[in-house]
């Protein structure tokens, strides 16, 4: 399907039909976004931003080389931009949410409560929507499958970002009749208790936000990426913020992770510090053995499991992937299975006390782990990505 959408998209591209893409948020990645989708991908224009600042959605378009973008408050006049194949900025999410003439609708702002209302704006108006939000999709992405699914639309992670490369990967897997159990992301460090003011300079160094930087580094993000992974396949951690083995390749992880947990449920899991550094690995077991003898040939190890990796990701370029499956053929990347299947908890980073109110992801006080859900239901465990402004009854003990 990924190969037959560049005929598809050549296709729409000659006869002047592009899939017609329009993005919510302008940070850093989705400046990213823009500038790959605005030079432009072949059979597909990004055709709006929104921002509540439109000062950043008009330099997005000005970076990718569009300085003509109108700022527009209307939904008729965005329309027609779209039609005459004009930029358009808005300040309005819910206006390129009902834009009769937009195929897709981009969610990149990192946040959980406004994303949330986003994406629910773009489902009911019948838009396919991707995701580029990890905290959100790890939030209530079950949630918004359940309403999407019953809007007829595809909502999806997307390629690019690990949970999307680990997917795209294990599905390719199983097509040639391999069995996956394991799934998950390359880190290079984590130190839970970074915090915004440790990352400060190097946040400001690649004009990054601070608290983006430190949920990065002390594993949140980590967190809520294999949870979107977890709920799209199925499989479990093997005990709560999972193994995490330090190995030197990550097909090391071969060998690292507990083959009973391997085979009765699948695992979502971490390699820290392996080559290739970066991307997504899953593990397949196989206990035939003519086949182990065969993989062993093609130097895949002696088994019984085995290691395939994608040795990178590239969400700015790999998500035009994902906007076609989705617009095209109407095929999620990755995105959830039905109910959670993990869930992403908040972890005391300090010892906190009583009538403090959380500051969420990336802050000073807590970071998260990524749990089973029914133990997260049964401990009545706080959710990460719901936790800032939260105030607290008793004092917590920092871990």
């Amino acid at each position: 399907m990924v190969i037959a959408a560049d005929t598809v998209l050549a296709k729409r591209e000659s006869e002047g039909n592009p899939v017609r893409v329009a993005m919510v948020g302008a940070g850093v990645t989705a400046r990213m976004i823009a500038l790959q989708l605005a030079t432009p991908v072949p059979g597909m224009r990004m055709v709006a931003i929104a921002n509540r600042t439109v000062e950043k959605a008009t330099r997005a378009f000005s970076n990718a080389g569009v300085p003509e973008a109108e700022v527009v408050s209307d939904l008729g006049r965005l329309e027609e931009n779209v039609d005459k194949g004009r930029a358009s900025v808005v300040d309005e999410p819910n206006v390129v949410c009902q834009a009769a003439n937009i195929d897709v609708i981009i969610e990149v702002t990192g946040t959980v409560e406004f994303g949330a209302h986003v994406v629910s704006a773009a489902i009911r108006h019948g838009k396919h929507v991707v995701l580029v939000n990890a905290e959100l999709d790890s939030t209530v992405g079950p949630i918004l499958k359940f309403h999407a699914e019953r809007a007829g639309v595809v909502l999806t992670n997307t390629d690019g970002d690990e949970p999307g490369v680990a997917m795209t990967l294990l599905r390719y897997l199983r097509s040639v009749g391999l069995k996956p159990v394991a799934a998950g992301n390359l880190k290079g460090i984590i130190d839970r208790y970074r915090t915004p003011e440790t990352q400060r300079e190097f946040a400001s160094k690649y004009d990054q936000d601070a608290a983006k930087v430190t949920s990065f580094a002390d594993g949140t993000k980590l967190s809520m990426e294999t949870c979107i992974l977890a709920n799209a396949t199925g499989f479990k951690v093997g005990q709560r913020g999972m193994y995490g083995p330090k190995c030197a390749h990550v097909r090391e992880m071969a060998k690292l992770l507990p083959l009973d947990q391997l085979l009765a449920d699948g695992l979502v899991d971490y390699a820290l510090g392996a080559e290739p550094h970066t991307g997504a690995f899953v593990i397949v077991h196989e206990e035939h053995p003519r086949k182990q003898k065969e993989l062993a040939y093609y130097k895949l190890g002696d088994g019984p499991c085995y290691v395939f990796y994608t040795p990178y990701h590239l969400p700015h370029i790999q998500i035009a992937s994902t906007i076609a499956r989705a617009a095209l053929f109407g095929d999620p990347t990755v995105t959830p299975l039905g109910a959670p299947i993990c869930e992403v908890i908040t972890i005391a980073k300090r010892n906190l006390q009583v009538g403090e109110v959380l500051d969420g992801v990336g802050g000073f006080m807590a970071y998260g782990l990524i749990e089973n859900a029914p133990i997260s239901a049964k401990q009545n465990l706080l959710p990460m990505g719901i936790s800032e402004g939260c105030r607290l009854l008793r004092n917590i003990c920092g871990h």
